[in-house]
């Protein structure tokens, strides 16, 4: 991907995609360095882990988790700061401390603040791990040198300037995965997301080209928090004039397949977990019935040897990358689509909404005070 190039534009918000491999690095560096204060603070078995953000930064969670898990051998929970804000008392449900793991990428949202400190109220014993993009933003500095919290601010390239989160998502997503100790080769993963940018112009482009009202997105397991990262991506770049809709392989059939038409493309994320992979096969086939090979794509490595007979756009994973981290080179395709369709559009991705319908760092959020004694 080259950001001066026609179909990608002159855009932030195509300098910030095409830069994610560079920033990959450095978001290591800068986990690294917090690593054993990181490791002091989730070290104490028993305790639950609970990732939280808003928006891209919930689905943040959402994708990790999972891997998370299994590395620890521990429940991890995303839930989104904008479900703790409404119901905080539901998440506190027991003894067990927690570590509330936060993802934001100003940390200026009001949920964001608000969410943190209701748990606390709730759950004295909790501790705090925060993966901001801004040093300088609310959340970082209501928590930096509080002794039960550690705060990693990752390098300022990341803190995307440009309306959607992009940079940010995938930096946040690697530094937590490096937080709780997985083992990924980031430079080798640095490498795999070079290439795929290299090879995202014809592919988008064609997506684009094709001229979808709407975009359905389909992941399984940890790719399932991808596929709502992507539609969102859809929604805000092209200002909801291309509709993202995202669900899991199996849950799609289960009514949200009403929305196919003639003008809908469907994108498969293809698991590297081979059981998984099979039920993301089976739908790719099932909506090339519906739809037609040239309007569904699957996004899969170089191993892929069944497509269901769609089109295949090649994301190859490094040897060792939990799924978790495959994510971080998939979400590539799906941010170089949303971008080439906003521009197919004539849209400004870096203000697709001049009139401030959307803003980038949400607004017009009353946060109302928690009485306990409320909750029946």
């Amino acid at each position: 991907m080259h950001s001066s190039g026609r179909w990608s534009g002159d855009s932030r918000t195509a300098r910030e995609i095409e830069q994610q491999p560079a920033t990959w690095i450095r978001v290591a560096d800068a986990v690294r360095r917090a690593r054993p204060e990181i490791e002091t603070l989730i070290g104490l078995p028993g305790r639950r882990i609970v990732l939280t953000g808003a928006g891209t930064s919930a689905f943040i969670g959402e994708v990790v988790a999972r891997d998370l898990a299994r590395h620890l051998g521990r429940p991890v929970e995303a839930i989104a700061t904008t479900e703790i804000v409404a119901d905080p008392a539901a998440v506190v449900v027991d003894d067990r401390p927690i570590v509330l793991v936060s993802f934001a990428r100003s940390g200026n949202s009001p949920e964001s603040v608000a969410a943190a400190d209701l748990l606390q109220r709730l759950a004295p014993e909790l501790r705090h791990l925060v993966i901001t993009c801004d040093p300088d933003g609310r959340l970082a500095r209501r928590w930096s040198g509080a002794g039960n919290a550690v705060v990693v601010a990752l390098p300022d390239e990341v803190n995307d300037r440009g309306f959607a989160m992009t940079s940010s998502f995938t930096g946040m997503a690697l530094a937590a995965l490096l937080a709780f100790g997985l083992d990924v080769d980031v430079e080798a993963l640095a490498r795999a997301g070079s290439a795929v940018l290299g090879g995202a112009a014809d592919h988008a482009s064609a997506i684009a080209g094709a001229k979808p009202a709407r975009l359905v997105f389909l992941g399984s397991g940890p790719l399932r928090g991808l596929a709502r990262e992507a539609a969102l991506k859809c929604l805000e770049l092209t200002r909801g004039e291309v509709v993202g809709i995202a669900d899991s392989a199996l849950g799609f059939r289960h009514g949200p397949k009403s929305v196919l038409d003639e003008r809908t493309i469907a994108v498969v994320f293809l698991s590297t977990d081979p059981h998984a992979r099979r039920y993301d096969v089976d739908i790719a086939r099932e909506l090339v019935r519906s739809l037609g090979e040239e309007r569904v794509i699957v996004v899969g490595g170089d191993d892929v040897t069944e497509s269901g007979g769609a089109r295949i756009w090649p994301v190859p994973s490094p040897p060792g990358v939990p799924v978790a981290g495959y994510a971080l080179l998939a979400v590539l395709a799906a941010q170089t689509t949303a971008l080439a369709c906003s521009l197919a559009l004539g849209v400004t991705p870096d203000n697709p909404f001049p009139e401030g319908e959307v803003n980038r760092v949400v607004q017009g959020v009353v946060i109302h005070d928690f009485v306990p004694s409320e909750v029946s």
